[in-house]
């Protein structure tokens, strides 16, 4: 079985989907019921990467390599690092959270919204073991389709113009992703291979127009500014569970991406336009907070908090080849690789977390208006509890995840630039004026609404699902070394793959 691990992760929850749909409207318990353990048994084989997985090594193990498309050299190719072997595990986790969060809120069709969930799972862990840059498309492509059905079925009013601008978007990057494979396809003799495409001559005319091809596909689905527009109305209309998914997995894929393809096959080129994305980055840090600060519908306000905070993701990412390349500061650049990575897994945590928060307080309200609420806490002390924490986690709080990876990003920041540590480092003020701010509105003073009197505390469902967030939250937070230690040999490598030119 271990050596077909990634495989049995990837298509367990695609082939599990199946009888899902078999149960038809006409058995929502079956279908629920079995989508659950279809989630838990993944969750429980993603747990086994750990044993099987040898973090002191950096490289790619648990390798699966079959001829796919012999007559175009396509591999069905699989591989994971530290780094992908902790994304799968964030995917699995919160594959349960989804499911059991939507089990009496989904009542139209639920077997067809926990089947897409399941897919949607299966092609997301797809794409973070795929090592054939042709079978990494594919995922990266399937998984608008789920998505995509998840907010046009069970969206809000204006789930149609969300959808297509979603769809539009992520689609639009990816052609130009798809065009610079197909030219290192050709580059390379016929080989999708991403160790051969990362080691193929380029000259810097060809790594420019490929870093911008990946920079465009990559952007759109972190989404970095300006490309970010599509991310508040998809979270808006989507049903709680596709805002969970989309903020704590999909967001994540955009990073992952220029991991992968970015740095290896283009180094000179991120070397030379990583100011590019460090001004983006820094734009999305401190603009997008103040965005954030006027909205007055929570998700869209948690939404904006998003791209913001996947701002350091990019920003610890590309920083590093500063401080290779410019300072030779190997240390530092590890230090904000490192965070950059915390900081993808303690964003997933946090920002699913809030947002299913919000989907407690529009189960029983109907609305998502910050002015529709006000003293929440009175009515539900347990709500109010996991809320504040959830906030604090989103303002950076230390002894909380959201803490570790921006802090790190910080200090690498600093190293490189003060002023880039200035910018960076205003987030932790704006990010707690906005987030404090929306608590304050919801959470305190006095009930003026009579209908907000008549909620009820959170039920053992939300408490399972809030209560596991929470764990993940402070478990990260108070001891973030086990993740480290899980992507540290990995994120090395990366680090010192930055030093090798191409030209």
């Amino acid at each position: 079985m271990f050596n077909h691990l990634l495989s049995l992760l990837i298509w367990l929850p695609i082939v599990g989907a199946i009888p899902v749909l078999l149960c038809g409207s006409g058995r929502p318990n079956g279908a629920r019921w079995t989508a659950l353990l279809v989630a838990i048994v993944t969750f429980v084989l993603s747990l086994y990467l750990l044993p099987q997985y040898n973090a002191a090594d950096g490289a790619k193990q648990l390798v699966e390599n079959h001829v796919w498309i012999a007559s175009l050299g396509v591999h069905y190719s699989l591989a994971v690092d530290g780094i992908s072997v902790a994304l799968i595990l964030l995917t699995t986790f919160v594959g349960i959270l989804v499911i059991v969060g939507a089990w009496e809120v989904i009542q139209t069709n639920p077997h067809q919204y926990m089947a897409a969930m399941l897919v949607l799972e299966g092609l997301m862990i797809g794409v973070f073991c795929a090592t054939d840059a042709l079978l990494f498309y594919v995922f990266f492509e399937a998984m608008l389709i789920p998505m995509f059905i998840l907010i046009g079925v069970w969206g809000g009013p204006r789930r149609v113009y969300a959808t297509l601008k979603f769809f539009i978007y992520t689609f639009f990057g990816s052609i130009f992703m798809l065009v610079g494979l197909i030219y290192l396809y050709l580059k390379a003799g016929g080989s999708f291979d991403l160790n051969t495409l990362a080691a193929l001559p380029l000259t810097m005319k060809e790594q420019t127009w490929l870093f911008f091809a990946f920079l465009i596909a990559f952007a759109v689905k972190v989404p970095m500014v300006p490309v970010h527009t599509w991310l508040p109305d998809a979270h808006v209309e989507a049903p709680t569970g596709g805002s969970v998914v989309l903020a704590a997995v999909m967001l994540k894929i955009g990073g992952y991406g220029f991991l992968r393809f970015s740095l290896p096959i283009t180094p000179d080129a991120s070397e030379a336009y990583a100011w590019v994305v460090i001004g983006l980055s820094l734009i999305a840090v401190v603009y997008i907070g103040y965005i954030a600060l006027v909205q007055e519908d929570m998700k869209k306000l948690v939404a904006y908090s998003s791209v913001a905070h996947m701002g350091f993701v990019t920003l610890g990412i590309f920083i590093a080849f500063m401080l290779v390349r410019g300072a030779g500061n190997l240390d530092a650049a590890k230090l904000g690789m490192q965070g950059a990575m915390v900081q993808m897994i303690s964003h997933g945590f946090v920002s699913g977390a809030m947002f299913s928060c919000i989907g407690v307080l529009y189960d029983r309200l109907h609305t998502r208006q910050i002015k529709d609420y006000g003293g929440v806490i009175n009515v539900m002390p347990w709500f109010g509890f996991f809320y504040v924490l959830f906030a604090m986690a989103n303002s950076g709080l230390p002894g909380t995840s959201g803490f570790v990876g921006e802090f790190q990003v910080v200090l690498a920041s600093f190293q490189a630039n003060p002023w880039i540590a200035f910018f960076a480092a205003f987030t932790l003020i704006i990010g707690a004026a906005y987030t404090l701010y929306m608590v304050k509105r919801v959470l305190w003073g006095d009930i003026t609404n009579p209908h907000v009197a008549e909620m009820k505390d959170i039920n053992g469902r939300e408490w399972f699902v809030l209560g596991a967030f929470a764990a993940a939250v402070l478990a990260l937070g108070i001891w973030p070394q086990p993740l480290i230690h899980l992507m540290d040999a990995s994120v090395s490598q990366l680090v010192t793959q930055l030093g090798n030119h191409k030209i």
